[in-house]
Order: structure tokens, then sequence, then C-alpha cells
């Protein structure tokens, strides 16, 4: 009799492991269909190269957005990304090494097969001060995105919370964004555009047609997560992820990036990602 229970007991117990593993698979097959990426940023403090491409793997998340050159050559890293059947659809390149070099930008991204140079932040000597600076570097954005089209490639540009500064009332990174010319994307990093003291869904309204990406990340409630940045996993926070997808989707984002400034268990974060984009993009976001 007890011998009978026991294995009535473990057969469940496969079947139930089965049941899991099936549920798994389709999840990772889901996600791999959605227009899902993760910012290598997030897990820069999550062991080498293959541990962090191994946590992407994971989340069965199969496109990333790379930072800089990821301390490797471009045959080494365009050889893990294979190996581990993950694409690169991004790379974050500093506006300095766009100013002095491009074509070593152009060149390693072309060798791992990403197509869109995205801009991800000014360092403060860099940051206009008037309209008229975010003007000119607009006009700047616009001479660098010439020099990427003829390439084949894609200007983009990420933003922080210093430009949502406003000028008789626009925002520094509208003023930009027009000076650039309409061939220059948004990535928009809702996170730091609720930083800023915008809402996202309002302000996404104001790129219909020019939102490459959006930054998939959360804020804590005020006083909270000070070890992290005052970020959380997506879903976790304040966002009102509800009303941002569709109205991402609506502003033609192509990409949903899942980025954490500063986790603790950068993995995790990753996985909590993956599955809430998963369970919440709208049924016509594919890749």
């Amino acid at each position: 009799m007890n011998f009978a229970k026991s294995a009535l007991f473990a057969g469940a117990s496969l079947m139930t492991l089965s049941v899991m593993s099936l549920g798994a698979m389709a999840q990772d097959a889901r996600t791999g269909d959605l227009p899902i990426a993760v910012q290598m940023y997030t897990l820069r403090d999550h062991g080498a190269l293959q541990e962090q491409l191994a946590a992407v793997q994971a989340a069965g998340v199969t496109a990333v957005e790379t930072v800089g050159m990821q301390d490797s050559s471009a045959e080494d890293l365009k050889a893990l990304l294979d190996e581990y059947g993950i694409e690169a659809i991004s790379t974050h390149a500093q506006l300095a090494d766009l100013r002095s070099d491009p074509q070593a930008v152009v060149d390693f991204n072309k060798a791992i097969g990403n197509d869109v140079i995205t801009v991800p932040y000014l360092a403060e000597e860099d940051r206009p001060t008037d309209a008229a600076g975010w003007t000119a570097l607009g006009e700047e954005l616009a001479a660098l995105s010439e020099t990427l089209e003829a390439e084949d490639m894609t200007l983009a540009y990420h933003n922080h919370d210093f430009e949502m500064a406003e000028y008789d009332g626009r925002t520094a990174l509208e003023i930009m964004m027009e000076a650039a010319g309409e061939d220059v994307m948004a990535e928009l990093d809702l996170a730091w555009v609720a930083r800023g003291g915008l809402d996202p869904v309002e302000y996404l309204g104001r790129f219909d047609d020019r939102v490459f990406a959006i930054h998939a990340k959360d804020n804590a409630p005020e006083g909270e997560a000070a070890d992290e940045r005052g970020f959380k996993a997506l879903g976790e926070g304040t966002l009102d992820w509800s009303a941002i997808l569709p109205a991402a989707e609506e502003a033609g984002a192509q990409w949903y990036i899942i980025e954490h400034d500063q986790p603790i268990d950068a993995a995790e974060v990753v996985m909590t990602g993956a599955t809430f984009l998963t369970e919440h993009l709208p049924e016509s976001a594919t890749r």
C-alpha cells in the first residue's frame, strides 16, 4: 500500500514537472516571438560575458542591446551571441566615440550584425543649457545620422531626466529631436521621463512614429530601494504599465528593452521583466 502510494506520488510529481517544463517552454517560445530585448548594462556585474548571455537566454529572451564593445572583439562577441541564440538589435555608443571615430563604431557593429547606434548619455560638459544649445546638438546628431545612413545604419538617442528640462513649454529632448530630423529615432527611458516630472503615457504621444524602443524599467516608491538607486524590477514599481504599453505600441515602439540601472540580482530582474512583458504586451506586438 505504501509502495503504491509512493509510486502514485512520484508519477504525479513527474507529471507536474513535465507540465511546468512545457509551460516554461511555451513561455520561452512566446517571449522569442515578441520584441523584447535586454540592455546589457543591467548585467554588467553578473559574471563574465558568457554568464550574462546565459541569463538572457534563461529568461527566454533572444535579443540584446549591447554596451559599446562589451570589452570584447567583434568576432568573439558575435560567436557568443550565436552560441546563445541571441541577436544584437542596438548598441549604446558614446557621443565622444561617434565624434572621434564613427567608422570604428560602424565596423564593429556591422561585424556583430547590429544596425542601430544609440547615444545613451551626455556627460555634464556636453549638456546644453539653453534651447539654442539643444538645437545645435540636434543638428550635430543630424550630421552623424547622415554618416550612419550611408552605412545602412540608424541613429537613436536615449534620454535621462535632464532632457526633460523645459524651454518655452517644450522639453530639451523635443527641441533636440526636431533639429535632428525624423531619421533620428527616440529610445525613451520612461522611468527617467517620470523622474523628470512628466507623464510617460502623454510623453510617448509627442514622438509618434519616431520611437525605436522604450527602456522598460520601473521606479520604486519614494524613499524605497535606495540600494538600487530607487529603481525596481519591471511591474513592481510605480509606473502604470497597463497604460504605458498600449501607448508605446501606438507610438510605434519597435522594441521593449528591459533595463535596471543598479540591480541587486540582475538575472532575477531580467527574468521578472521578461515574464511581465510576455504576459502584458499587446497581442499585436510581434517582432
